[in-house]
């Protein structure tokens, strides 16, 4: 268990608001620093093969323009790729997903260590802000974050194991901590207590399947 608590100690994590198009968007940046050079990063996060060895299987146009699309989750368009160091998309989810991008930054840290950056940018319906806050998709970042790590370290999970992994104890402990973390960065952005506290215990509950017990036993 240290080892995962050492993993998301090892992100950065911050919270904030920006002006977009669409209107006022909330953002969530992760950084972190991985023990492997940046064409090897770049590679990872950019090649569909090797997406789907850490992440989820995609599928898609894997150019400026075309669109791609996760297995089960987000899909969208390809708005930027700027080998080796940035890369754009739109994030896209649900019948009316509104606006949603990230992008992904690389800057090497000498020849074997490169500092990775994902910043997702959405205009987030306020009822689900409230509820659950900037937990609900950053406790998912640092689960892909960290299947980028083990991915790039040699190893990783199958889609099966990793689904198994997440509702085992270890799974919820990570889950569990990385929901703290968030409110903490969500408490630095300047939100108030009673509001942190309550997102956070939401997103918590949510990715241990807290909220489903509950609502079963009511």
């Amino acid at each position: 268990m240290s080892e995962i608590v050492d993993e998301l100690n090892r992100l950065h994590r911050q919270v904030g608001v920006r002006q977009v198009d669409a209107g006022e968007a909330r953002t969530v940046l992760l950084r972190r620093t991985y023990d492997a050079e940046a064409a090897d990063v770049w590679d990872a996060v950019t090649s569909p093969e090797r997406i789907s060895r850490w992440f989820l299987p995609v599928s898609g146009e894997f150019k400026v323009g075309g669109r791609y699309q996760l297995e089960g989750n987000a899909g969208g368009e390809i708005l930027e790729c700027q080998e080796p160091s940035r890369l754009r998309v739109s994030w896209l989810y649900g019948p009316d997903p509104g606006f949603s991008e990230v992008e992904v930054r690389l800057t090497p840290e000498g020849e074997e260590r490169t500092v990775l950056e994902l910043e997702h940018v959405a205009v987030v319906p306020e009822g689900f802000w409230g509820q659950f806050g900037p937990g609900a998709v950053g406790v998912g970042w640092d689960l892909g974050l960290l299947g980028l790590a083990m991915h790039l370290a040699g190893g990783g999970m199958t889609k099966e194991e990793s689904e198994a992994w997440q509702v085992s104890d270890e799974g919820k402990a990570y889950a569990t901590r990385s929901g703290e973390l968030w409110g903490e960065a969500y408490a630095a952005s300047g939100e108030d207590e009673q509001t942190v506290a309550s997102t956070t215990a939401a997103t918590i509950a949510f990715y241990t399947g807290a909220a489903q017990a509950d609502g079963e036993q009511s």
